[in-house]
């Protein structure tokens, strides 16, 4: 059975001046969670990031209020991903006429809101398909992924055993 895929409302920075790295660095804290609890982690996180990616998300519900007139209580993150942009190339002068690179990355975020009172599911499946994407959350609940690999090892100190480090 193939289901409609429901509106998604994208809000997308362009040319933000960070590294893609740091910025993904908050963007997986908030995939997949609720609008209200993502603008309180992006306000207690310590990142500067934070601001940015807490101007989208602010962007995004107002674009899912006006466009499909849904609740910011409804909302979720249900995409957000962080891509490379353009590199601000500069030169400094340096000692003997020399110069010196400068390279300031920049990224392009994207943050996209689905609103879950359109579902038909329960909100706990629909919250962790959006969470882990590529993954069948509910199968990987019913078996384990891995078996217990683990041998019981006895801790010892290396320095202490009167070993190799015992020369003097």
């Amino acid at each position: 059975m193939r289901r409609e895929k429901k509106p998604e409302i994208y809000a997308l920075g362009q040319h933000i001046s960070m590294s893609a790295h740091k910025a993904r660095r908050v963007i997986d804290q908030i995939r997949g969670r609720s609008y209200e609890e993502t603008l309180m982690i992006l306000e207690l996180m310590p990142y500067r990031a934070c601001y940015s990616i807490f101007k989208l998300v602010y962007s995004a519900a107002a674009n899912a209020s006006s466009n499909l007139g849904s609740t910011e209580k409804n909302l979720i993150i249900s995409k957000a991903e962080v891509n490379e942009g353009t590199t601000v190339k500069k030169l400094k002068p340096r000692a003997r006429g020399r110069s010196y690179p400068i390279k300031r990355p920049t990224c392009h975020i994207t943050i996209g809101v689905t609103d879950i009172s359109l579902e038909d599911e329960y909100e706990d499946e629909i919250i962790n398909r959006y969470r882990y994407p590529n993954t069948d959350y509910l199968a990987s609940l019913k078996k384990p992924r891995w078996t217990n690999t683990y041998t019981n090892t006895i801790n010892e100190n290396v320095y202490s055993s009167g070993g190799v480090w015992d020369k003097k």
